[in-house]
């Protein structure tokens, strides 16, 4: 958190006023991160045939009473009568030692009357406990129908089905996908990005024949932990927990593969990943079955991806409403599959499993070069002797290859090592006194910190993560220092 607001990741957001919690602004480096996982969010889906759109976060009210929104998406509070705070209940119940879970307020009133419950901030006793919508309200103005800030993104993609399906010219399977902000009144916003009251999110509606299905198998020989809601662990790759009934369908089981091989690629570890199923009490009221990616973070298991088999609800739901039947060729209503990516949370997981201390004690974000807000910082030894005008050229040309490159000239050569180590940037070439003679330069690995000596041309000529010889060199510098 230290280093997330000194370099630029985020921060709380008003803080000149005083901070407001629940809001986080990101900063210049964080923003570049996160543009980095949305890239790689976008071809990812690219790849797998996925369209993309972009619906307003403003919402009439009469798309939330359809979707149900208005009258489900609720939270359980408590109220503590020493601060006066309302939290949620799942804090009070973990404070007060209570290992089960309680959803209904008929359970929550009962706790409280028997006198069990306390408050996770003072250890105050609880008094009361009510249902809290989640939904943001935005008065639209007398006589008109209020307006609701979107809780999800997903229903801007629900409306539009009639004109996507025509876009993808009428075929099935369709996949659509949608990134932007939404918005929860949460009821005690707390861990940072985790617990936000405006986050960023990128969902995923895959639209399916009720008959077909989804008729590509993931691969076998990529291995997941899953956890069962029935407490049962175990190791299986998404296609055989499919074959053997754990996954209940190979839509799910496809896109649970899909959604582990994006969180590798953002370099969070095998062993910090799992996929949670729901506990029937815990689904959403859309969803027949559902399961979380979660990612270690402070050594919790948090949920940063939810994979919802959301069955035909919304589009049934939405043909009902608006009196249009949302169905694809012959009359079917097809049933969806959803992978929905919280960006924030993904952001803290990576930057969690990226963070360690050398034995120096200098801090190092080990990000990977697919994720990392700079794949390369061009550094002058000097910024005299030609060395800063050789050094701004050579950034120059590697802008026009790629456009996560950073120039930095301030302080010490020491001390911009260390500032680049800090951001997680992989790479940093360095412009000595040898490149004036014989045009090369040094380029110093993060994690071993130990250097190799290029030619420019050699940089130049192609993206560096494109140099293939160079790549070796240099993740065999990373993976020794890994070991280590």
């Amino acid at each position: 958190m230290e280093i997330a607001k000194r370099r630029g990741f985020f921060w709380p957001s008003f803080s000149l006023y005083g901070g407001e919690s629940g809001f986080y602004d990101f900063g210049p480096v964080g923003t570049l991160l996160k543009d980095r996982f949305l890239r790689l969010f976008r071809q990812s889906y690219l790849r797998e045939g996925g369209i993309f759109i972009d619906t307003p976060t403003v919402t009439p009210k009469r798309v939330f009473q359809a979707s149900g929104h208005l009258e489900k998406f609720e939270d359980l509070a408590v109220k503590c009568s020493r601060c006066g705070r309302y939290d949620r209940i799942d804090s009070s119940l973990k404070k007060s030692g209570i290992a089960r879970e309680t959803t209904t307020l008929e359970d929550a009133i009962s706790l409280i009357d028997e006198g069990k419950l306390i408050c996770a901030y003072c250890g105050g006793k609880i008094v009361s406990a009510e249902m809290m919508s989640q939904m943001f309200r935005v008065e639209r103005g007398k006589g008109y129908e209020p307006y609701y800030l979107r809780p999800e993104t997903a229903q801007g993609i629900f409306v539009n089905f009639k004109l996507l399906l025509n876009q993808n010219r009428g075929k099935l399977p369709m996949i659509v996908c949608q990134y932007g902000k939404g918005y929860r009144n949460e009821i005690s916003p707390r861990q940072a990005l985790l617990r936000q009251r405006e986050f960023f999110m990128a969902e995923v509606e895959v639209f399916l024949d009720p008959e077909a299905g989804w008729t590509r198998d993931p691969p076998e020989d990529v291995v997941l932990t899953l956890l069962q809601n029935s407490g049962n662990k175990l190791r299986a790759s998404a296609k055989n927990a499919h074959e053997s009934g754990v996954i209940a369908n190979r839509g799910m089981a496809y896109f649970i593969y899909i959604t582990y091989s994006i969180l590798r690629k953002c370099g969070i570890p095998e062993d910090g990943i799992r996929f949670r199923q729901h506990r029937k009490s815990e689904l959403a009221h859309y969803a027949r079955d559902a399961w979380d990616a979660e990612a270690v973070i402070d050594d919790d298991w948090v949920e940063i991806v939810g994979i919802a088999d959301r069955g035909d609800y919304d589009l049934r739901k939405h043909s009902d409403f608006s009196g249009e039947p949302l169905s694809a060729e012959g009359g079917a209503v097809p049933v969806v599959v959803e992978p929905a990516y919280g960006v924030d949370r993904i952001t803290m997981a990576v930057l969690s499993s990226s963070y360690y201390v050398r034995e120096n004690g200098f801090k190092v974000m080990r990000l990977a070069p697919e994720i990392s807000p700079y794949i390369v910082a061009v550094l002058p030894l000097q910024i005299r002797d030609g060395l800063d005008a050789i050094a701004r050229e050579l950034f120059a040309k590697l802008m026009n290859l790629n456009d996560y490159v950073a120039y930095d000239e301030s302080g010490s050569i020491g001390r911009r090592y260390a500032r680049q180590d800090e951001i997680g940037t992989p790479y940093c070439i360095t412009v000595d006194y040898q490149t004036k003679e014989d045009s090369t330069v040094t380029i110093r690995e993060r994690d071993s910190t130990s250097q190799i000596r290029v030619k420019i041309d050699d940089l130049t000529g192609y993206p560096i993560l494109q140099n293939t010889k160079l790549m070796k060199e240099l993740s065999a510098l990373s993976l020794s220092a890994s070991k280590k």
